[in-house]
């Protein structure tokens, strides 16, 4: 069995080549350049860029690139399970589906499935290490599916970010509110409600945003026992350790990990921000 993921779930580039899970690189445009994301940009150059006025843009994973990965499937006679980037936050997994169904017209028998997660950043990132555990336990491809479709279902994504004007750019937040709240130092929490960003609401400072944020897995999560909890961040290592140290001291999680958010996330959420993912209590 073969897994596919995409660069938007934000693991390393060791893991894909640890895993063996086959990478479908973003794109990321800096200047007048496009790069592969995780293989040939790192994010910390992307926030380096936006420091400097720049404004980077990303685009979906190439067709051409999909249609190579998974003829390879095809002429493997192994079977795939792509899981995807949410497809209302990017045109990937469309057009891995469109790619799909043009190889079944040469090969019919072609054995890959394809899942919305409707999940981003590490959020993604968990459902992705999830499948690639189960599958050196042995599981079979429907028991991974359905695995992973459940815990995409239950994942809560909790996020915040240092300057309103990152999510104003990309229409997150109008102009007048990131002028508004950059003023009064309001710090938004939005989380991720079926594949969409949504915000829950705007708190003023820092440390009250990092206190609202455990409150919020308390009330979503539980103990969180027996879970792997990840913490991803741009650019603030310092905040995302005490975010760790706050839960391990709160919870009961097996684990905390934390990574840099990537480089197609970090280009529209900006340095400073940090989330935190897990599963709730529907799980």
């Amino acid at each position: 069995m073969k897994l596919f993921a995409d660069s938007a779930c934000d693991l390393p580039k060791s893991f894909f080549e640890l895993s063996q899970v086959e990478l479908a690189p973003l794109r990321v445009h800096v200047g007048n350049k496009e790069y592969e994301d995780i293989n040939d940009i790192e994010s910390t150059e992307v926030y380096a860029a936006i420091r400097r006025g720049e404004q980077p843009k990303t685009s979906q994973a190439s067709p051409e690139h999909f249609l190579r990965i998974f003829e390879e499937l095809a002429k493997s006679g192994d079977e795939g399970l792509y899981i995807a980037f949410s497809s209302e936050l990017s045109g990937t997994y469309s057009t891995a589906v469109m790619m799909k169904e043009q190889l079944l017209e040469t090969y019919p028998d072609l054995k890959l499935t394809i899942i919305d997660s409707k999940c981003a950043s590490l959020g993604y990132g968990l459902l992705v290490k999830e499948a690639v555990k189960l599958k050196e336990e042995g599981l079979n491809l429907a028991s991974i599916e359905d695995k992973i479709r459940r815990n995409a279902k239950n994942m809560e994504h909790l996020f915040t970010v240092d300057d309103l004007d990152y999510l104003a750019r990309g229409g997150r937040v109008s102009k007048a509110s990131a002028f508004i709240g950059g003023l009064l130092n309001i710090k938004p929490i939005l989380h991720v409600e079926d594949g969409k960003l949504v915000p829950i609401e705007k708190i003023r400072g820092t440390k009250k945003v990092m206190k609202r944020i455990i409150e919020l897995i308390e009330e979503r999560g539980g103990n969180l026992a027996g879970q792997v909890v990840a913490i991803s961040h741009a650019e603030v290592e310092e905040r995302a350790n005490e975010l760790k140290q706050m839960i391990q001291e709160r919870f009961q999680a097996e684990d905390v990990e934390i990574h840099l958010i990537g480089s197609t996330i970090g280009a529209h959420t900006g340095p400073g921000a940090i989330s935190v993912f897990f599963l709730n209590k529907e799980a």
